[in-house]
């Protein structure tokens, strides 16, 4: 059954999205405008390698678009503390702004393996290859793990969406088995992050923005010393994907579900 809810856009719609298009906008301009600049300074200022300065500069863009909305987003963070460096990341996918609110982890220094159609976003694409965000469609396997190992090694972290696209329903879709396969072969924590409520903030496939409560919680991880073997990484992804579910339904309970009529309060 299609649990999504088609929401009719209110007032407040009407100004969350009147507001938001122009302000993200104009400040991806003034990021790609000032980000030459700015990344040699903070390369000077930090001696870190080009790739971690990029990936602050990402965090930095993705915290401009979580302030952009705040005041229509109720956010809750949850237990992101918890979050054991280095590690993988698993997180639900709901919405093109999922990736925005990777910002509000408690780190910088995340790489993403994403699929390949983000880096065909011009604007994004020098960012992303400067970053060395994984391109899981083209990438190599060993050269992937190649790049996890190395963020390792600098106490980074790395972020899957596992379920390849954004859910329609909000229910959890099959998880492939490229992060338990990651976390098996380089023995980091898997940590599954549960977010909510950025599908009422931008559905997908829509263009209006509606007022919505955010809830980002990180599960506890998981050691994949006890996933050996050739069936090890699905019996991983089975075992996250069972315990994502069980939270995200208990999160949805908690908030009290959505408004019935599907209008704006």
């Amino acid at each position: 059954m299609d649990t999504s809810i088609e929401r009719k856009p209110g007032l407040r719609a009407f100004l969350l999205t009147a507001m938001f298009y122009p302000l993200m906008i104009g400040w991806t301009l003034v990021g790609i405008v000032c980000s030459p600049a700015l990344i040699a300074i903070l390369k000077i200022a930090t001696g870190w390698e080009i790739a971690r300065v990029v990936r602050y500069w990402i965090k930095v863009h993705g915290r401009g678009l979580i302030v952009i909305v705040s005041p229509f987003v109720r956010f809750r963070k949850e237990d992101l503390e918890t979050i054991p460096l280095p590690a993988i990341l698993v997180v639900n996918h709901l919405s093109f702004v999922d990736g925005y609110y990777m910002a509000s982890l408690p780190f910088h220094d995340l790489t993403f393996a994403v699929g390949a159609w983000p880096f065909r976003m011009y604007w994004y694409t020098a960012f992303m290859r400067l970053s060395r965000y994984i391109d899981v469609e083209n990438v190599a396997w060993n050269d992937a793990v190649a790049i996890c190992r190395r963020a390792a090694s600098k106490n980074g972290c790395v972020l899957f969406f596992p379920e390849g696209h954004r859910s329609r329903d909000r229910r959890l879709q099959p998880f492939y088995s490229g992060a338990f396969r990651m976390a098996i072969e380089t023995g980091l924590p898997l940590v599954p992050l549960c977010i909510t409520g950025t599908d009422i903030l931008l559905p997908p496939e829509k263009h209006w923005l509606h007022p919505a409560d955010v809830r980002l919680r990180a599960l506890p991880a998981v050691d994949p010393a006890g996933f050996q073997g050739p069936s090890g990484p699905t019996r991983f992804s089975n075992f996250v994907r069972e315990r994502m579910a069980a939270a995200l339904e208990g999160m949805r309970e908690s908030a009290g579900g959505s408004r019935k009529d599907g209008t704006d309060p």
